[in-house]
């Protein structure tokens, strides 16, 4: 039976974990902060929580678009409930993985995972560390995936506290919503969160170090953002980057480069992440970091070590859940030697899960703007769609790009609520290699907003390009 040891407990973990365990290897799970790691305890689930409770006060707040209201407009966001209902909603999560895990076999030993300096041969030595430090036991593997995540990145001038100045694990603590939140990075965490507090009713500054919010995402898309936050009263402060946060007797001021500052209550620091990459022992097995401290990985996972893997965001790969747990599962079915196939980017799909939601897939903006790419584009306004009208939802857009001679999908991107969920029907067009004439053949339902994906598919069959 082949022993494999699983390094981290995320979803790159616990998905690899529960595949070894099916093709009937012995499995263990060292993992020191819980199961389901940040992403379902600190990061990905309570952000994305928080942000669903907003969408309430977003609604309640729009209802009169619709014609429904109490007359005053008010909504009472009572924060130590809403927290409480966060932490409570993420350990659920991480106990149902966990009791799933042991269900299926598997082993799960609490602590930090290290490969020892001593390594019989043809096979690897773990040492599990308590939280001293201590080694409190050894376990031998024929295979290691070493899963242990990443880390908010700290800037040495802007210490967070977890009183004022903050990292975005721990805006789950506060008590009452901030008086005045500054947003330093305008990243996906860093929108996420701006966009999540002014939902809310926080006044939010953002400050950015490009022109606009979201460099990585298409420009029309970030601008929908960057109208639907400054019209809920937040301010985006453009090429502006932070030098320094300091603290004041009832607030922060986040200082500027340039010499601006910016008066806040609170200040949320969303510069990034690092690897999770040190104090593993990497050097006594012979695992190559690059310049950055991430583990190098080829397309089934596999590290400059044969029979060590390393999956999620200790990789560098592409910073999502679903990636991670992508690669954890092709590096079991790798290990164990089960047909695979390669990590394929180009068919993920993303979603920036800011009011309204930025999904995207395929092909990206740039390459096809730039030429690089050929393709034919249609733009259809959310504002056209029928259920969209009946819901008040105008802002937003759906974008479908094709091949100009055989019409295949190739990507699109989709700004809407929920665009998370209506983005999949197009993932799965790229990742078939459907046709714009096959999404156009689908009967699907009236009146619903996917219905224009369905017309943006009709369009471009017909060569009636909008863009």
């Amino acid at each position: 039976m082949t022993r494999i040891v699983l390094l981290g407990g995320g979803p790159a973990g616990y998905e690899s974990a529960l595949v070894a365990a099916q093709l009937g290897a012995e499995v263990t799970i060292v993992d020191r902060d819980g199961i389901g790691g940040s992403c379902v305890l600190t990061d990905c689930v309570p952000s994305k929580t928080l942000i669903a409770t907003s969408d309430r006060v977003t609604a309640f707040r729009d209802a009169p678009r619709v014609g429904v209201g109490t007359g005053s407009g008010d909504v009472k966001v009572d924060l130590t409930s809403v927290n409480e209902r966060i932490k409570a909603l993420a350990q659920q999560q991480s106990d149902d993985i966990h009791k799933r895990l042991v269900h299926e076999g598997v082993t799960v030993l609490h602590g930090a995972g290290r490969f020892s300096a001593e390594q019989p041969a043809r096979a690897h030595t773990v040492d599990v560390l308590d939280e001293s430090g201590a080694v409190t036991q050894a376990v031998e593997a024929d295979i290691v995936l070493i899963a242990t995540g990443g880390t908010p990145r700290v800037l040495d001038t802007a210490v967070p506290d977890g009183e004022r100045i903050l990292s975005w694990r721990q805006v789950y603590d506060l008590s009452e919503l901030p008086e005045h939140l500054v947003v330093i990075g305008s990243g996906v965490t860093g929108a996420e969160f701006a966009s999540g507090y002014s939902e809310l009713g926080v006044p939010v500054t953002l400050v950015s170090s490009r022109d606009r919010v979201l460099p990585g995402e298409d420009p029309d898309a970030a601008a929908v953002i960057e109208q639907v936050f400054t019209s809920r009263g937040g301010t985006l402060v453009r090429q502006a980057r932070a030098s320094g946060v300091r603290r004041t007797a009832d607030g922060v001021v986040v200082e500027l480069q340039d010499g601006r500052a910016v008066d806040g209550s609170h200040a949320l620091i969303c510069v990034g992440s690092v690897p999770n990459t040190s104090g593993l022992g990497l050097e006594n097995v012979g695992v190559e970091l690059d310049a950055s401290g991430y583990i190098g990985v080829n397309r089934v996972s596999r590290t400059s070590v044969s029979t060590i893997y390393a999956a999620g965001d200790c990789t560098g790969v592409l910073l999502l859940a679903s990636v991670a747990g992508m690669q954890g599962r092709i590096a079991v079915w790798h290990a164990l030697g089960e047909a695979v196939t390669p990590l394929r980017l180009k068919t993920v799909a993303a979603n920036v899960f800011t009011h309204p939601e930025i999904a995207t897939v395929g092909i990206g903006y740039q390459a096809i703007a730039s030429g690089e790419v050929p393709a034919r584009t249609v733009t259809l306004p959310l504002a056209t769609n029928a259920r969209a009208k009946m819901q008040g939802d105008y802002e937003g857009f759906v974008r479908l790009y094709c091949r100009p001679a055989t019409g295949v999908v190739i990507g699109a991107v989709i700004v809407a609520p929920d665009a998370s969920e209506l983005i999949f029907p197009i993932t799965l067009a790229v990742q078939r290699g459907l046709t714009v004439a096959d999404l156009a053949a689908t009967i699907g339902v009236y009146p619903s907003l996917s219905g224009s994906l369905a017309e943006a598919a009709r369009r471009l069959m017909l060569h009636d390009d909008l863009d």
